[in-house]
């Protein structure tokens, strides 16, 4: 761990010594001793109704008459702590999701929170107190992946609900920490709800959806993140949800999130979403009237500027003080939570230095993420892991040394990037002979049509080819500078560009390894045929390079599992604007998949023994146990993700195909066999209805496990082989 420099200790003890602004306690809400709900109240009577209408804005202003130092509640964390310079970059989110590694991803909430910390720390030390160098986190992301065209599928944990839900609480959990009494960070669940795309019609889109759906696969996420993880934020989408707008939606917010599932956090408008009502949605006429829509609704803190007009929403009687205040005391508890009107010291927090910011420790999470996010596609004739002694590389493709290939979108910024090209030259013993040629550009035909590159891979021994897309093609709105689609996809194949060249490659490689890069899933089908290996490495973050090497020679195994779907063509998929879930995701797809959800290839060979039940038959409201031996009769010791899947076999209505309801990662030995335990629920017998009611039907139900989900795929691709069982529910 790095020491602290003199400079900063002097400040760092001086600051500690002063209050956070320079009046003396003189209020209750300055009282750290008092009740949170009493210190909020007293706040807001003693604010003018111009000063209530200013918190409520994400750019908060100061009210200097109070001590109240300015604060922006925008920040972002989605893989590491974003927009803000130096941090740790973790795989971006849909990479952490394939790791399957629930106790991985609240290490990783855990290590970004000490990190916001230590940079709000020095931040306000310095006196900046700007946008993203605040603790309110607007992370993580947990809409469902419905459309692999969507370019802000890569934010989001995967298409299941079930994985999105338990990825997303332990990173919250980790983020926001334990202590009794204070926050470390403010997490945040986003897009509430049903917010998937298309990007070019977000700002006017009425997104249709059953209650079934809704409940069944739209929300569960949601309310896994405030019931389990207690998340502090939930931010509402762009969208409009049957009608009503996402960040004025009486059902969702109210009924649902504050009443059902009683919600005590705050809620915020995504950015400049309240501006939609009437410049999109077309649902009001006046930025004073959707300014009301909000606000009366639920909606506490305006990412945007709409909120300066509820003044005048007041005078025209659209809305009240009364109404302002109630939203104050939904939305100022977090900022007491989090110490800000404490003086400095009163939090454990308080003393965090920068030397934990990219500390040793931090960047070694960010390698173990990195390595376990890699999925094993292909391994034909064991060409992988390759020899370290291996005579020669050549190394290829246009993202071997794209840093933006490794970042994704809402990054931090790292001083030392490992990319795909450094991490092969770092590994390889001193006699090999590696060369690098990028050979073809990321979306577009080469304008030299002249032919280095193939000739290079017929002379080495081995050629990796990097391809794949990155965030210049896919992201959100306006970030995506080569979409020609706001950042979404209308075909999710390689680029031609890049399928032709690898034809070139192929057609002389003596060894094909292909590593591909995306945030979403690439119907790559020829990508598939025409390598000897194939691993799909997401944006793995700052060690993704020196992670990817330690798998392609042996230093480490791989273990991750798709959290998605990779259909075969686009043509596979319904319409983009079809929120149904009916031909989606690997519970509604009725056609073959390129790979199922939950797929991966290991170095080991593992074999399942039969599923054990300790009762065929139960009573409704019971639970069932169920056990399965697992056994890796390879050479290495290497870990599996063991999926129990359940299918209801006798429904009143449709019901999904198969549903993941547990999962557990396992560690084992050359010849080492464990017993693995699963508990089944009522809960997970339970079925979704029309009306979106969970409800619990007598019947036979099928238990699948193994390590992916149940495709007449498996087979082909080599995954071993699934068991199964059946037990009637009485």
């Amino acid at each position: 761990m790095k020491k602290i420099s003199f400079p900063f200790l002097a400040i760092s003890i001086l600051f500690l010594l002063l209050p956070k602004s320079n009046t003396a306690q003189e209020y209750d809400f300055q009282n750290a001793e008092l009740p949170v709900a009493q210190r909020v109240d007293n706040l807001i009577s003693l604010m003018s109704l111009e000063e209530k209408v200013g918190q409520l804005r994400y750019d908060s202003p100061a009210i200097e008459r109070l001590g109240i130092p300015e604060y922006n509640w925008w920040n972002e964390c989605l893989h590491g702590v974003a927009r803000n310079g130096r941090a740790t970059v973790f795989p971006q989110a849909i990479g952490m999701a394939a790791t399957w590694d629930v106790d991985l991803m609240q290490r990783i909430g855990d290590a970004i929170g000490t990190e916001a910390r230590a940079k709000y720390n020095v931040s306000i030390a310095n006196g900046y107190r700007g946008i993203y160098q605040g603790l309110t986190f607007w992370s993580p992301n947990v809409n469902i992946f419905r459309d692999p065209r969507w370019g802000r599928g890569q934010e989001t944990y995967g298409e299941d609900p079930f994985l999105t839900a338990q990825i997303g609480t332990a990173f919250v959990k980790g983020l926001q920490g334990d202590h009794p009494k204070y926050l470390k960070a403010a997490g945040m669940a986003k897009h509430y709800a049903v917010h998937n795309g298309p990007e070019k019609l977000r700002h006017e889109f009425d997104a249709v959806v059953s209650q079934k759906d809704l409940w069944e696969t739209y929300l569960p996420a949601f309310e896994a993140l405030v019931k389990d993880a207690k998340v502090e934020g939930v931010m509402g989408a762009y969208n409009r949800v049957n009608g009503d707008p996402a960040c004025a939606h009486p059902y969702l917010m109210e009924d649902v999130l504050r009443k059902q599932w009683g919600f005590k956090g705050y809620f915020t408008s995504d950015c400049w979403a309240i501006k939609d009502f009437y410049d999109g949605h077309n649902l009001v006429e006046t930025a004073a009237e959707a300014a009301a829509l909000a606000i009366n609704e639920g909606c506490n803190l305006n990412c945007g500027d709409t909120y300066p007009e509820l003044l005048k929403s007041i005078e025209q009687g659209f809305t009240s003080e009364e109404e302002i205040d109630k939203n104050l005391r939904e939305l100022l508890p977090t900022r007491f939570k989090l110490g800000l009107f404490d003086s400095v010291g009163s939090t454990p927090f308080d003393a965090i230095g920068p030397e934990v910011i990219r500390s040793e420790a931090h960047v070694a999470l960010a390698k173990e993420a990195a390595t376990k996010s890699f999925v094993l596609l292909k391994n034909q004739n064991n060409t992988l892991p390759l020899n370290k002694e291996v005579s020669g590389v050549f190394v290829t493709g246009p993202t071997a040394t794209h840093a933006q290939a490794l970042l994704a979108n809402y990054y931090g910024l790292s001083e030392d990037l490992k990319t795909f090209l450094e991490g092969v030259v770092g590994k390889v013993s001193p006699q090999t002979s590696v060369l690098y040629r990028q050979g073809a550009l990321l979306d577009r035909p080469n304008n030299n049509p002249m032919d280095w590159f193939s000739g290079e891979a017929e002379r080495m021994e081995v050629t990796i080819a990097f391809m794949g897309i990155s965030q210049l093609i896919e992201g959100e709105e306006g970030e995506s500078i080569l979409s020609n689609n706001l950042g979404d996809r209308k075909e999710i194949g390689l680029p031609q560009s890049q399928i032709d060249f690898l034809k070139n490659i192929r057609s002389k490689a003596n060894k094909l390894v292909v590593v591909l890069t995306a945030g979403s899933a690439l119907a790559v089908p020829e990508v598939y045929e025409m390598a000897d290996a194939l691993v799909y490495a997401w944006y793995p973050g700052e060690q993704g390079g020196t992670a990817m090497a330690d798998i392609l020679f042996g230093d480490a195994v791989p273990s991750g599992k798709l959290p998605l779907t990779f259909v075969k063509r686009v043509e596979d998929l319904p319409p983009f604007e079809d929120y149904s879930l009916k031909g989606r995701t690997y519970r509604y797809l009725e056609k073959e998949p390129l790979f199922p959800f939950g797929f991966g290839l290991s170095y080991a060979s593992f074999k399942y023994g039969p599923v054990q039940l300790n009762q065929t038959k139960i009573k409704r409201g019971k639970s069932l146990q169920a056990s399965v031996s697992i056994n890796n009769e390879g050479d290495y010791e290497a870990e599996e993700v063991i999926q129990l899947y359940l299918t209801d076999m006798e429904t009143s209505v449709s019901a999904p195909l198969h549903s993941l309801k547990s999962f557990q990662r396992v560690r084992l030995a050359p010849g080492e066999s464990k017993t693995v335990q699963f508990t089944i629920t009522p809960e997970m017998m339970k079925l979704v209805n029309n009306d979106g009611k969970k409800v619990l039907e007598k019947g036979t139900f099928k238990i699948q496990i193994g390590g992916t989900s149940p495709s007449s795929r498996n087979t082909a691709l080599g995954a071993p082989s699934m068991v199964d069982t059946v037990f009637e529910l009485r």
